[in-house]
């Protein structure tokens, strides 16, 4: 199985002198084509920050990235900007629609940012999947915060990104909403090949994942397979 995203000996130190924090420790970590893997761990422990350096939003104090074959960490500013419209998808807590357009045009966006016609066949498949087609001369305002998560999700596939990277995707849903969001990534995952790197404090979220990481301190204290609700609880008690 293919290694999409490839993180070798990564460490991210905010900070300076006696001042510095160090958020990562040295993690060495890869993700393979075509799963979902949920990222869990204390508040503080390091999992956004990873998320966001794996994703090239942030860079790493040492160590390198590797996504979809290129190396994040020998990129600068403009081409790490191009490398995430082309080749990454994001879905995150609070929905991050843009307001003064309707439901299809945030599904469309990065393919109008990126100057790209869309593949119809694939946005029809999308909206269908989403379950939204009623719904697409709405703006966010109009729609609830399941269906606006929903969009987000039709969004962050829309390009056909080498990976998703989710964060906290049920974070500001009802059980109902969030339990939509996941059956659609898991569908994103099973049916449609793609790649989702999901960081979530939900147990019920991790439990629909291939893997669960579990950070603490800075550094990966469990990498194994996610389990039941009740076995992400047992397991995360014992990180405390």
């Amino acid at each position: 199985m293919t290694d999409l995203v490839h993180a070798a000996q990564i460490t991210r130190t905010f900070g300076t002198g006696e001042a510095s924090v160090q958020a990562l420790t040295g993690i060495d970590v890869s993700f393979p084509a075509g799963k979902l893997t949920a990222i869990m761990g204390p508040s503080g422990s390091g999992k956004s920050t990873l998320m966001h350096i794996l994703a090239g939003l942030d860079r790493p104090t040492t160590g390198t990235v590797t996504l979809d074959g290129v190396d994040l960490t020998q990129l600068n500013d403009a081409a790490l900007t191009t490398l995430r419209r082309d080749k990454v998808g994001f879905i995150f807590q609070s929905f991050n629609l843009l307001p003064v357009l309707d439901a299809r045009e945030n599904i469309l966006l990065p393919l109008s940012i990126a100057g790209k016609q869309p593949d119809q066949g694939w946005i029809d498949t999308l909206i269908d999947t989403v379950g939204l087609r009623e719904r697409l001369t709405h703006r966010p305002s109009q729609l609830s915060g399941g269906q606006q998560q929903r969009v987000a999700v039709a969004r962050a596939l829309a390009a056909r990104p080498a990976v998703v990277f989710a964060d906290e995707p049920t974070g500001n849903l009802d059980s109902k909403a969030s339990a939509e969001v996941l059956r659609l990534l898991r569908q994103a995952v099973d049916e449609f090949g793609q790649t989702v790197i999901m960081v979530t404090h939900d147990a019920g979220a991790a439990s629909v994942a291939d893997r669960l990481l579990v950070l603490a301190d800075g550094d990966i204290v469990h990498d194994g397979a996610a389990g039941s609700t009740d076995d992400v609880f047992d397991l995360m008690r014992k990180v405390g």
